[in-house]
């Protein structure tokens, strides 16, 4: 198993891709730390990684709150003794509409929850790897939008974009101390998130037909990259933005060539 005794933390991890990522983990051997608000989603991942044999704790926290955070790393190095790698995945869609009808409130508690807890995370995630002398790994959700847009996605592709540059500064700052820091930026994923805008035929058959691969992508195919930016196999990965997109983000040429056959046709 790739991960036998080592000590992983998903924040996020009672739903979507965190819930996927930290199942993934418990059963390739870690001992998973799940950090998220909601107390009864996480113990039910618990219990999914304990049936499996795996090991599994959860931590209620608040990622917009910074004490919450530091309690969260210190409580995960109490119970487990250490922490080898981090998956800081939790965040918020905020508010998706016009930038100008958007109030400043919205922007801060954006910012807050998606770039400022991603921050304070890799920060004491950082201090406990130097601590502890061995290296680390650490991945972080960002996005497609922050490499694209979408209207109405201002802040949110803002907060994004944020957590790309931030996780390039940071694996630049202490690869020497053997820490590698990598970005997953996921396209459009079948998600509790994606369908909160929607979950009808009507609202998802646009992203289904963008997507080259002509389907939505599933949060364990996600998890998979977080392995494996995690494992050993990717000993010589840092400071990269892996988009997990089905091809999302590829040109369009390919459509606009069929079309304009099929308009000549």
């Amino acid at each position: 198993m790739r991960f036998q005794n080592k000590v992983v933390l998903v924040t996020g991890g009672n739903s979507g891709i965190g819930c996927a990522s930290a199942i993934a983990f418990g059963r390739e051997g870690a001992k998973v730390a799940i950090a998220a608000r909601r107390e009864q989603e996480g113990q039910e991942i618990v219990r999914l990684i304990q049936e499996t044999g795996g090991e599994a704790t959860f931590i209620q926290t608040d990622v917009s709150r910074s004490e919450e955070i530091t309690r969260l790393i210190s409580k995960t190095i109490e119970i487990y003794g250490r922490l080898d790698c981090a998956f800081n995945n939790a965040g918020t869609e905020g508010v998706f509409a016009p930038m100008l009808e958007l109030k400043e409130e919205d922007w801060d508690r954006t910012i807050a929850v998606n770039l400022k807890a991603v921050w304070l995370c890799m920060k004491h995630e950082i201090e406990a790897f130097l601590k502890q002398g061995s290296g680390g790994v650490i991945v972080n959700t960002s996005s497609w939008l922050a490499v694209g847009a979408l209207v109405g996605s201002t802040i949110y592709s803002a907060s994004k974009a944020g957590i790309d540059g931030l996780m390039r500064s940071a694996a630049l700052e202490f690869a020497q101390f053997g820490i590698r820091i990598n970005n997953i930026n996921p396209g459009i994923i079948d998600t509790p998130m994606l369908r909160r805008f929607g979950n009808d035929e009507a609202f998802l058959k646009p992203f289904i037909a963008h997507t080259p691969m002509q389907r939505l992508g599933t949060p364990q195919e996600v998890a998979e990259t977080v392995l494996w930016l995690c494992s050993d196999a990717a000993s010589f990965m840092n400071g990269q933005s892996i988009l997990v997109d089905g091809g999302w983000t590829i040109p369009g040429i390919r459509n606009w060539l069929q079309e304009l056959n099929e308009n000549r046709g």
